[in-house]
């Protein structure tokens, strides 16, 4: 599997007070697993841009120490700036670069959303592939306005309440949180300071107004000289040369030229290459040709040699003849499997036009799925060390009456821990398969079976967490924590039965199954 890697770009309502961008990035250089690749600052934007790359879980920690730390030191109701804004952090994009999905990455925008709302009390939009709603899918929409108009409408127009977060407005303003596509932030600046000129050619290039798909423009006046300002959001469809060459035109138009341009953050290379494949007429040209990119795919391809010794896995630990891991550890395992599959088919349904009316019902049974599937991932190890415990009190001295009687009640108690270690699976394995039930009736009816794998996993999950419930509990029966025990077993054993037949039947009726 490649590593996993995500980029994150967010943008800071600040660049004319350097130390207070430093701090920013401070916090974001502070979280290890991070790597800030580039810092752009712009005066009369008044706007830092910085992009930095890790594992998802790193990157969604830097973004959050960012945005707090940005919270602390921007008042918005001080700023003043070329570019449109609505909060001190504006926007935080996340983009798939290698082993991630765009639907990680909308998981990733979802949950640092909802924790900027509720921990840092600043509303959160969400946007692009995480918009929940169409009128939130493209950054303009929601930056109608900027703060100033935001601010007095946000706790009085529906249409302005966050998806997290207040519904009001501090100085930190609101931040705009997604998940995106590679983006080109590209500016081209004309033989003029008519910002009027600018706004022209914008007009005739940006997709909105009838211009270029994929383009987005504006025209900003810049360190005296008229700007058009771009992003790019899908330069495959749309190249750069095109934009270059159609703004050129234009501005001839006004009796102006393209003066030069200029990158804001980073580039795929891929476009770079396309733009000097087409101003060079380089038909033949093939990206293998790329010494750099021939380069990159020689390093990457596996060795001939001698394989790494495999570490052992779980499986492997499971056959051993150790006691541990065993049956309740077992058990949580493939509790962590049902709750995967049951968060596999929230994802292959969600952005997807034929399943878009339940897509509000996925999200939330996601994200319960992932955390249920943590939740199963420790409870493994959980299992194990209850087991131990409980061996360590068989093991203490009995040689006088004392110790016997203090051994007996340590032992008891171990067995009461060990037993409420796979009750809690068992319970918690019932609520997989509450989950799996819905994607069986809501989900992606090509994962169906897989749904279907899920509610089975759970299902075994709970059996086998019962088994050991019970194991733990022999001859403990008759005393009351030990007989609630076993009767909230039982009823979570009854409740699996009537959703593994619902279940069933969902996927006889819905998916043709012809089960047994």
């Amino acid at each position: 599997m490649p590593k996993q890697i995500v980029e994150c770009i967010p943008n800071f309502s600040e660049a004319r007070r350097e130390p207070v961008v430093a701090e920013i990035i401070q916090q974001i250089d502070s979280v290890s697993g991070v790597t800030i690749l580039d810092r752009h600052s712009d005066i009369d934007h008044n706007r830092t841009v910085v992009t930095f790359v890790g594992s998802p879980d790193a990157v969604e920690e830097a973004a959050f120490s960012a945005i707090q730390k940005a919270a602390e030191l921007i008042d918005l109701d001080q700023h003043q700036g070329e570019h449109p804004r609505i909060g001190a952090t504006d926007v935080v994009p996340f983009v798939p670069i290698s082993g991630v999905t765009m639907v990680e990455c909308v998981e990733m925008a979802r949950r640092l959303g909802k924790r900027v709302g509720e921990t840092l009390q600043i509303p959160v939009y969400l946007y692009e592939d995480a918009a929940t709603r169409p009128d939130r899918i493209n950054l303009e929409d929601i930056r109608r306005g900027q703060y100033e108009v935001l601010k007095k409408e946000i706790g009085v127009n529906p249409d302005r309440k966050p998806d997290f977060g207040p519904s009001k407005l501090t100085g930190a303003g609101a931040t705009v949180i997604g998940a995106r596509q590679p983006l080109i932030a590209f500016n081209v600046y004309l033989t003029t300071d008519d910002v009027s000129i600018a706004n022209k050619i914008a007009r005739a290039i940006r997709h909105s107004s009838g211009g270029l798909r994929y383009v987005k423009s504006m025209g900003v006046l810049v360190e005296g000289r008229a700007q058009v300002s771009m992003n790019l959001t899908n330069f495959r469809r749309t190249s750069m040369s095109r934009v270059v060459e159609m703004i050129r035109r234009e501005a001839v138009r006004y009796g102006v030229q393209v003066h030069h341009s200029e990158l804001v953050g980073l580039i795929p290379n891929e476009a770079l290459v396309d733009a000097a494949v087409w101003y060079m007429q380089m038909d033949q040209f093939e990206p293998e040709q790329v010494l750099e990119t021939r380069l990159f795919d020689e390093s990457t391809k596996s060795g001939n040699g001698p394989s790494e010794t495999k570490a052992p896995t779980f499986l492997d630990a499971l056959a051993s003849a150790e006691p541990t891991p065993g049956g309740g550890s077992a058990s949580a395992h493939g509790g962590a499997m049902a709750a995967s599959l049951v968060a596999m088919v929230g994802r292959v349904t969600v952005g997807k036009k034929r399943y878009a009316d339940v897509e509000a019902e996925m999200w939330p049974i996601i994200d319960e799925a992932l955390a249920l599937k943590a939740w199963m991932e420790e409870a493994v190890a959980k299992d194990a060390e209850a087991f131990d415990t409980y061996m360590e009190a068989r093991r203490l001295p009995r040689d006088t009456e004392q110790q016997k009687e203090e051994r007996i009640k340590a032992i008891q108690a171990a067995s009461i821990t060990a037993a409420n270690v796979p009750l809690m699976v068992a319970q918690k394995a019932l609520r997989i398969l509450e989950l799996a039930l819905k994607v069986v009736e809501l989900g992606n009816i090509n994962a169906i079976s897989d749904a279907g794998a899920g509610a089975a996993f759970a299902k075994a999950a709970i059996e086998g967490a019962g088994l050991n419930v019970r194991i733990n509990l022999l001859g403990l029966e008759k005393e009351s924590e030990p007989s609630r025990m076993i009767n909230e077993l039982k009823d979570y054993e009854k409740q699996a039965e009537k959703l593994n037949q619902a279940i069933r039947q969902t996927l006889t009726e819905r998916g043709g199954l012809n089960l047994p």
